[in-house]
């Protein structure tokens, strides 16, 4: 897999942490004693847990890259954080919470059942995960990415995305879990189309970059943001709306 850049990746911090604190605030009635916070990224969402429930006796931030941890404990030195894989959690926890991590984790059929079966009795697994696979930008991403003189095929295996509502539905019922699930569209204002690339590039752009060289980057960049523009016209001030929906659920153990 790619490294990720937490710097990159903090440059919409505000926007990307508004969403944790969502699905947070929709549990702040709760009293978690152990959390673990997957995907905990730089921390951010890891430092809104602790803010949410200040009564828990434990609040662990675990993310799969070693860089992104090494920025959490720099930005966050009171807080825990392990490098561990969504599929490599261990021991029983009161709340598992994720915020825009599992999109990238394939195998949602049995991952949620497994992280369900890490829950005490009445505990919580509450998720979030991008879902603007429709929105014109990832359009944008997927034709241009799918133009073979990229040579992304056999070189780019990460997976980013997910199930159709229905099918998290069944899954969690079959979990035996109460559960709520929702979505939520956020209306983005960003200076420029310039950064409409800024927003996916440590995100959905990554695993392409990632293969390609110096010059090949600037190219694929610049037909993807070419071709993107003509769907987010300049508001009358000369900045751009992005849309970005959010699919959230919160999943009770009996």
């Amino acid at each position: 897999m790619a490294d990720w850049n937490p710097e990159k990746y903090l440059l919409f911090q505000k926007q990307r942490t508004q969403p944790a604190i969502d699905l947070a605030m929709r549990i702040s009635g709760l009293r978690p004693a152990v959390i673990a916070d997957i995907g905990c990224g730089p921390g951010n969402s890891t430092a809104v847990l602790r803010s949410v429930f200040p009564g828990a006796e434990t609040v662990l931030g675990l993310d799969y890259s070693v860089q992104m941890i090494e920025k959490a404990r720099q930005l966050h030195p009171g807080l825990r954080f392990e490098v561990c894989p969504a599929e490599g959690i261990t021991g029983s926890y009161d709340l598992l919470f994720s915020n825009a991590c599992l999109q990238w984790v394939p195998g949602h059929r049995t991952l949620l059942p497994q992280l369900m079966s890490h829950l005490r009795e009445g505990g919580v697994l509450a998720v979030q995960m991008p879902a603007n696979q429709e929105e014109p930008l990832y359009r944008v991403i997927r034709e241009v990415a799918a133009d073979s003189r990229w040579g992304f095929s056999g070189r780019v295996t990460e997976t980013n995305g997910l199930l159709p509502p229905d099918a998290y539905f069944d899954i969690l019922s079959g979990c035996q879990a109460r559960f709520e699930m929702w979505e939520t569209v956020y209306y983005h204002v960003l200076p420029s189309h310039a950064h409409l690339l800024q927003w996916v590039r440590e995100t959905r752009l990554r695993p392409y970059l990632a293969v390609l060289g110096e010059a090949e980057k600037d190219a694929f960049e610049q037909e993807i943001l070419t071709r993107a523009k003509p769907f987010y016209p300049l508001t009358g001030s000369g900045e751009v709306v992005f849309r970005f929906k959010r699919f959230f659920f919160t999943a009770y153990r009996a």
